[in-house]
Formats: C-alpha cells, structure tokens, sequence
C-alpha cells in the first residue's frame, strides 16, 4: 500500500525498483551472484516537498538516487516523473528529460571540472540544455551566482579558488541553471562544516521556497535530515522500513530501527540523557541478505514470522507507514 497525501500532486512515482549489481566469477567472467543494492521499493515523492532518506552505509540511499537518475541501469521496476516513465526513454529523450532532473554531489571538488572556470562550468549547462539565448548567458550566470551567494566576479576564478562551502554553492547554482523541478541532493552537506552546513541547509531552503523546487535529500546525518525534510524515509539494506512526516519520525519512531537510529543522536542538554539503543551484531552483507524481516538479525525485538516473512510497508497511523511484523 502506498502512502497518498491529501491536496498534493505526486512529481515522482517509484513502483518495486530494483537495483542488482552483477557479481563476476570464474574463467569465462560469468555472473555468479548479485549485490542486492536496492530491493523491491516503492514510494512517492510530492510537488514542492522534501523527501529524506536515511540509514546506515551501504543501505540503498544514493543507489535509489542514482537509479532514478538512471546513471545506473535499474534492473526491474517503474519510474514515473510526471506522466513520463523514465525507464522507457532512450537516451534523447533521456537527456532532455535531465533539465528537470537535477542532481547535487557529495564532494563538489570533484563534481567540478579543476580546468573550467566557474563561468564555463555553468554556461556549459546553460548550452546543453539550450535554456537560455548565448548573448544572455552571462546575465543568467551572474544571476544563478547572485541566487546562491557568490560575486559576479567569481564566473572568472577556478574551482580550486574557492572553499569547500563556495564550491557547493556553485554545484547548486549548476543544478539550478536549467530550470529543474527535481534536484536529488546525494549527501550535498556531509563534506563540509558544521557551520557551513548550516548555511548551505538554509540556501536550499530558500530557493526551495523561490523556485518551487522539490528536493530528494540523502544523508546519514539526522540531525541535517530534522531540519530539511518534510518526510523520511528509512531504509535498511536494500528496503524501506519506515515512511512518515519528520515530526512523526522523530516523534514517535516505530520501526525498530529507526528507534535505534534516533537514540544515537547526541542530546545537547547535559541533564537530559536519551536511552541509547545498541544494535548488536554487523549488517548482513547484501549478497545473502537474511531471509524473512532483514534487519532481524539485530532486532531485539525479533519473534519466529520475522525470519521467515517479508513484512509489507503498511499503514500504522494516519501517513505512517511502517515495514514490522511487531507492529501488525
């Protein structure tokens, strides 16, 4: 059963996705088992909002994004941007389809090509997607550097010129360029600053609110994720187990896992202490991951149907969906 919100139109619509990666053994290089990244999900993603998903490393956070973004292949499923499925373009149709799929990295040194100026990395963008006229390009880069906070003056200096929050700055201002109605934010704030994470949390924020944008925001960091999101989503080796608003997630969490995942949030009041929820045991490896409930190798909660079962995302409360036979 997937979560419907009342008033809101659905932008993107992922059905049973599925991301397998090959494994390759033996003389002839043939496939001998898969690493189950992403397995079986689905969930939607509203106008305007702005989604989060968490957990632990290895789990299927940015493998999701890069799936919808179709920089990997899925291997089975749907994905519905608007009245468009994704996985049925070729690769024009694909391409044009980017202007409204946007993506933000993690490391923005990276992202950024070291021998392009700032000015060509973003008419770059401007000149592929043909959004706006060359004569009007330059306007439109000291425009989009003007949205995100940096001098018009900074289109004539080198990525390497500037600190790790400016060069996120100029990664927003390329992913904005073309006018998207999606970005996918793949852990946009975990390399920099507290301080500076911050700023570029609140940036967001603001543009979100100037461009009507939606945003796909991963992250491990919930304490990044409390402060964006409009819901969490939470998922724990390749599936989701819990879907709901932030304050119903961080208010009452009712996958176990996602109890887990809270109690280690540092309290900042020395005289509160929260009750820190220790998980015993490592992840299972995606290759062979548990039958029945995944997480029930380390849930101290776990009766006989967890192991055998795969629990359905369902219903618990009004736009609260929870994957747990404990609470069925």
């Amino acid at each position: 059963m997937s979560l419907q919100l009342v008033d809101k139109n659905i932008l993107l619509n992922v059905d049973h996705l599925k991301q397998y990666f090959p494994i390759k053994g033996g003389l002839l290089g043939r496939t001998v088992n898969h690493v189950k990244a992403v397995d079986d999900i689905s969930f939607q993603i509203y106008e305007g909002e702005t989604l989060s998903i968490v957990g632990e490393s290895g789990c299927g956070k940015s493998t999701t994004g890069r799936a919808i973004l179709r920089l990997d292949e899925p291997t089975s499923g749907n994905i519905h941007f608007g009245e468009k499925d994704l996985l049925s373009l070729g690769k024009k149709e694909m391409r044009k389809i980017r202007k409204d799929l946007q993506v933000i990295f993690q490391d923005p040194f990276a992202s950024l090509n070291p021998r392009q100026t700032i000015g060509q990395i973003l008419n770059e963008a401007l000149a592929i997607q043909n959004v706006v006229p060359k004569e009007e390009r330059k306007a439109r880069i000291e425009e989009l550097l003007g949205h995100v906070g940096l001098r018009p003056e900074a289109m004539d200096r080198y990525p390497h010129e500037f600190s790790g929050g400016q060069r996120q700055r100029v990664g927003i201002a390329r992913a904005l360029a073309v006018d998207p109605k999606l970005i996918i934010c793949d852990e946009a704030v975990s390399a920099l600053d507290v301080s500076i994470q911050a700023q570029v949390l609140n940036l967001l924020k603001s543009l979100q609110k100037k461009f009507s944008l939606t945003f796909l925001f991963i992250s491990h960091d919930l304490g990044v994720v409390r402060h964006i999101s409009d819901r969490v989503m939470v998922m724990y080796l390749g599936k989701i187990v819990e879907i709901a608003d932030k304050k119903s997630i961080f208010d009452n969490p009712q996958h176990p896992y996602t109890r887990a995942l809270l109690s280690a949030i540092p309290v900042p009041n020395p005289v509160h202490k929260r009750e820190r929820i220790i998980l015993t045991g490592d992840v299972p490896s995606p290759i062979d991951p548990p039958s029945g409930c995944r997480f029930h190798t380390r849930c101290p909660f776990a009766i006989d149907i967890c192991k055998s079962r795969v629990p359905e995302l369902k219903l618990s409360e009004q736009n609260h969906q929870v994957a747990c036979h404990i609470i069925d």
